[in-house]
């Protein structure tokens, strides 16, 4: 715990607050020197405390002293008259260092304990844009990593603020002293054995003796490459939007191949980070390029890792989860009264009550055919789902709706038996296919 003495409020230096939301607050409040100015700062501002401002803590459980660090914070939150939650996380560090799963865990508290349209905010400093930075540039990092740590961004159901990312340590520690605030020293900060803690205790205080403006420096360069990154973002952005077909899981192989390659290497990143898979490992895009964008339309080509995939058909590329086999034999009996649960997704029927009469739905065994409307000769789904744009991998686990006789009446949404689209007309009705992931 460190309790600095006080001095002069009139030697208290400004906070930039300057671009401070019109929304209620949350503030990440771990108890150290910059979270605690945060936090005083905010509550000292009346129209602040009108939109709505409260703190969270996250009680990772990692030193000896977190539970007194967490009573720590419950007294300066009730000396503020400011309501706290304390969150218990457990903090796994498989493969990603403890530093990564705690910084993972206290998001997804913090995540989930926001409410729609709360701002989240963190106490980042200078100091830590600095070290950001300069971890980054030690990592190869391009443009989007040497942005380093963004002031604003999505997160959540709200948005993510931090606004002291221009404040220096040194700023905030005047404030703490002038105000005679308390807060906690984490012992781990002195570790070394963190590459963070390395950079603050021996690196950046050299650097310092010959380039006193150092931290400076290094923030104002990130901030420039997140200048840079928002102008390729919205290049990047019109770029995948004129590659992108009817569905946002499939781009045009001959549209990326008009792309220079650093840009399409950003267009197919950004792809997969919109569609909510991992990100593509570091040779991904090689690989990308060099199975999949070339591959013949007729090809299998495809590319995972994780539990996504990207596969190359025709002209275009599909990304996804990867998917387990359909199970052999699986057949559900169903009236349309409710959607029915397949394996792969949903199908429900809309417009009208039931169906005319009730059916079973399977997934493909080979053989079946199906006369579509205005047609006089029945079709194979065999050539039927090529013609209709159908991949591959989809086709065995489209359901097959079938009367008790055994013929089809429907191939998912995609195709009607004659009589059957003759039914769904007469009452405004459809099916509607919902695949879990492609």
């Amino acid at each position: 715990m460190h309790t600095p003495s006080s001095r002069p409020a009139g030697d208290l230096p400004g906070l930039p607050f300057h671009d401070r939301p019109d929304a209620p607050l949350l503030v990440g409040f771990s108890g150290g020197l910059d979270s605690t100015v945060l936090l005083h700062a905010l509550s000292s501002d009346a129209a602040v405390r009108a939109r709505g401002l409260r703190a969270v803590h996250i009680h990772h459980g990692l030193q000896a002293d977190a539970d007194r660090w967490s009573a720590h914070c419950e007294g300066a939150c009730q000396s503020l008259d400011i309501a706290l939650d304390t969150i218990r996380v457990v903090v796994r560090a498989e493969g990603s260092g403890t530093e990564a799963a705690a910084r993972d865990a206290r998001h997804a508290a913090f995540a989930g304990l926001m409410a729609r349209g709360e701002v989240l905010v963190l106490g980042h400093h200078r100091d830590d844009q600095a070290e950001t930075f300069l971890l980054r540039a030690l990592r190869g990092s391009g443009v989007n990593g040497l942005a380093s740590i963004r002031r604003w961004r999505g997160f959540g159901p709200g948005r993510l603020w931090r606004p002291l990312l221009d404040t220096s340590r040194e700023t905030l520690l005047a404030y703490a002293t002038a105000h005679g605030l308390d807060w906690i020293e984490d012992p781990s900060n002195t570790d070394c054995s963190f590459d963070r803690n390395f950079l603050r205790q021996q690196v950046l205080p050299l650097l310092r003796s010959r380039w006193p403006h150092a931290e400076s420096a290094f923030a104002r360069s990130a901030t420039l490459c997140g200048e840079a990154q928002q102008l390729l973002e919205e290049e990047d952005a019109a770029a995948l939007a004129a590659s992108t077909g009817e569905s946002p899981r499939v781009l045009s192989r001959a549209a990326l191949r008009t792309l220079p390659d650093a840009r399409r290497a950003r267009v197919l990143r950004r792809w997969i980070a919109g569609l909510k898979l991992p990100p593509l490992p570091a040779h991904g895009v090689a690989r990308i390029e060099a199975d999949l964008l070339h591959a013949r339309p007729d090809a299998s080509a495809r590319f995972q890792w994780n539990d996504a995939v990207i596969r190359a058909w025709r002209d275009g590329l599909y990304a996804g989860r990867v998917q387990g086999e359909v199970p052999l034999g699986w057949t559900a009996a169903w009236d349309g009264g409710e959607p029915l649960k397949l394996p792969h997704g949903e199908l429900t029927l809309e417009g009208a009550p039931l169906l005319p009469s009730p059916g079973l739905v399977t997934t493909r065994r080979g053989g079946e055919r199906i006369t579509l409307p205005g047609r006089t000769h029945s079709h194979s789904l065999k050539h039927l789902l090529p013609d209709l744009g159908v991949p591959p991998w989809q086709r065995d686990g489209l359901p097959l709706l079938k009367n008790t006789d055994g013929a089809v009446l429907a191939v998912a949404d995609l195709a009607y038996a004659a009589e059957f689209a003759a039914w769904l007309d007469l009452h405004g009705a459809r099916l509607r296919w919902l695949p879990t992931d492609h």
